[in-house]
């Protein structure tokens, strides 16, 4: 019988070998879905300045940092959780002055639903807050949002 090139058998090996180079054809071809996390973003505003922060969720909450508002109030946010849930969100203020700090609000949110696709959450509403002795106001807003990275 002539050999045809074309209808030659394939030995154990080379079932092996195109099995594995097909698996691999596979695993590139298909598109892998990314996997979103939470995140919450502040807007905060104090003597005329807009600043924007976002928070992703942490294990510690004791290894999350103030953010310093123009020398006046510190700002904390701290989101417990994984990108699959969060257990709560905290956000701190407190007025800095010259020898400590002074607490001004602390709310906490209990397992708040994360929106899905592109949505929203309006979490806390526009808050206000003043200084003692001086009045200073600081105003700050969040959103829960679900990032894709």
């Amino acid at each position: 019988m002539p050999s045809d090139s074309t209808s030659r058998a394939i030995g154990p090996m080379g079932h092996m070998r195109a099995a594995v180079v097909l698996g691999l054809l596979a695993a590139l071809s298909v598109p892998t879905m990314a996997q979103a996390a939470p995140r919450l973003r502040c807007q905060l505003e104090q003597g005329g300045t807009t600043q924007v922060h976002e928070f992703a969720p942490v294990a510690d909450p004791y290894g999350v940092a103030a953010i310093d508002i123009n020398g006046r109030f510190r700002f904390k946010a701290v989101m417990i959780g994984d990108e699959r849930q969060i257990q709560y969100i905290k956000l701190y203020t407190h007025y800095q002055t010259a020898r400590r700090l002074i607490i001004l609000h602390e709310v906490s949110y209990l397992r708040p639903r994360i929106p899905a696709g592109t949505a929203t959450v309006e979490l806390t509403g526009r808050n206000f807050l003043y200084s003692p002795g001086r009045e200073r106001e600081f105003q700050f807003s969040c959103v829960l949002f679900e990032a894709t990275p």
